[in-house]
């Protein structure tokens, strides 16, 4: 299995090479230049399997240059249940309002509570294994922006793990104080933590850049180090995605809620467009997916993407109470549209270059004709979301976070316009405890708000009875390490201050 960029075909490298790289010299993303098809013969093996072992097959399907005992060496010290609480890490929630089932994927049972776990685990271990085999002996710089729960997971997967260091920036006013926590106060020797004095956008596309810089590439070179990224750019980042809607499909055929074959839709809170690529990539393979229902917040250019084909950024920016979702450039869509194009790098790079240089670009007819048959686009505001939020609650008694209300709301939009009854699945992307303020403003709004973050959990629970994780608990006493602000235009610089290399 090799990997080609999105927009040089010509760049062709090794599984390995595009983990330990992170992004392709010329700014485009590592993809597969073929996937796996399971027919059904694998699926029912799949069937009989868990969670480590539905990895297992998966990774050694498209990192074929990694051993068996690699595989399995950084499945099973990844998806522990010390870490996930059980043995298996992403379980289905079924539950019921009015009379309909939600099969809601939960995915934030990992030690930062949030999606970001099910890949920012495994990572380190696949980025150490990668780094052997083509960089052995230079230390991999870490850069991430993150919108919140990615700069967390990133921190606690790569804290003190030999040969890296990691370096997290995170819009000063774009994240909840529950995740502005967890980052301020992250363990490590090998971390640090910046805001930035702008919104998520200017972050990723500041980390682009200075990934994409020659000078600054070179002085990490003459120091033995080299760049690369835990953001979902990253093909390490991406796969283990793929893993939890395969294994996700397994446990509804066991659970008798689907027939084996029988098609489902999938329902994805999304910003950056990593997690609903997944499931897209996972139909590739022969996963029996019907519908990619996106749900958007505010921000809502991938709503108007895929209902009109035109990718326009050029747009008011909102703060939302779904702050990981609040980003208008989706960069893991050119992955998808560089295999809608017919993997075509040359009509790839021309649509980026148009989106870097007017901040717009329209897709041509056939591709906009598949995107509407396969992909359904909606969005909701903070007061439906909240809502969502409080209805769930009241009917089902089951407390979400705002992302998956998101998500909730969007699919409930998509079955009154639709009719459609397919079977769903519902990305449950982070615990309602990360953002305590938005969730008890939903579930109790004549409640007066406690004045701290953790008095707001508190509060919460005490009206919910919902279990608060113990990773977030356990935040409640840590003092903070991190103060460090910059503007963006001083982000390449605080970068080379912090490896000492200026």
């Amino acid at each position: 299995m090799l990997y080609n960029s999105t927009q040089n075909a010509n760049e062709v490298v090794s599984s390995a090479q595009a983990i330990s790289q992170g992004i392709s010299k010329d700014g485009g993303l590592f993809v597969p230049q073929e996937f796996p098809k399971y027919d059904e013969n694998t699926f029912r093996e799949l069937l009989k399997t868990d969670y480590k072992g539905r990895a297992k097959k998966i990774f050694s399907d498209f990192l074929t240059d990694f051993t068996e005992d690699e595989i399995s060496d950084c499945v099973e010290n990844a998806y522990t249940s010390e870490k996930f609480g059980s043995e298996n890490p992403a379980p289905i929630n079924y539950c019921s309002i009015d009379g309909k089932c939600l099969n809601v994927l939960e995915l934030w049972h990992g030690p930062t509570c949030a999606f970001k776990d099910m890949a920012l685990q495994i990572l380190p271990h696949l980025l150490t294994k990668s780094l052997k085999k083509t960089y052995d002996g230079k230390t991999a710089v870490i850069l991430v922006a993150t919108s919140g729960d990615t700069g967390k997971a990133a921190l606690e997967g790569f804290k003190d793990v030999e040969n890296t260091k990691i370096i997290v920036f995170y819009p000063v006013d774009g994240v909840s104080p529950m995740q502005k926590h967890q980052m301020d106060t992250q363990d490590g020797k090998n971390v640090r933590v910046c805001a930035i004095k702008g919104n998520f956008d200017d972050a990723q596309t500041g980390v682009k850049k200075i990934f994409t810089t020659k000078s600054v590439s070179d002085k990490l070179s003459a120091g033995n180090m080299l760049f690369s990224s835990a953001n979902s750019i990253n093909w390490g980042r991406l796969l283990p995605q793929i893993v939890y809607y395969v294994s996700a499909y397994c446990d509804m055929v066991n659970d008798g809620k689907i027939e084996f074959g029988e098609k489902i839709n999938v329902v994805v809170p999304t910003g950056n467009f990593g997690n609903i690529l997944a499931s897209y990539y996972a139909s590739l393979m022969g996963l029996p997916i019907n519908k990619f229902i996106c749900a958007s917040n505010s921000n809502n250019v991938l709503t108007d993407f895929i209902n009109t084909g035109v990718y326009d950024k050029n747009r008011n920016f909102f703060t939302t109470i779904s702050p990981s979702m609040d980003i208008l450039v989706s960069s893991n869509l050119e992955r998808l549209l560089y295999k809608l194009s017919g993997d075509s790098d040359n009509i790839t790079r021309e649509w980026m270059t148009a989106l870097k240089t007017n901040g717009k670009y329209e897709v041509t007819d056939d591709v906009k004709a598949v995107i509407k048959d396969k992909f359904y686009g909606g969005y909701c505001d903070d007061l439906q979301t909240k809502s969502t939020i409080n209805e769930l609650f009241t009917k089902a008694n089951y407390l979400c976070d705002t992302h998956t209300a998101v998500a909730i709301n969007v699919y409930n939009q998509y079955v009154k316009e639709t009719g459609d009854n397919t079977v769903s699945l519902i990305a449950s992307t982070a615990s309602p405890y990360k953002f305590s303020r938005a969730v008890l403003e939903a579930v109790a709004p004549d409640c007066t708000l406690p004045e701290t973050e953790f008095d707001m959990v508190d509060k919460l629970f005490e009206i919910s009875n919902s279990p608060v994780p113990a990773p977030l608990a356990n935040l409640k006493n840590k003092s903070s390490r991190f103060f460090d602000v910059t503007e963006v235009n001083g982000m390449e610089s605080y970068v080379l201050g912090a490896l000492e290399i200026e």
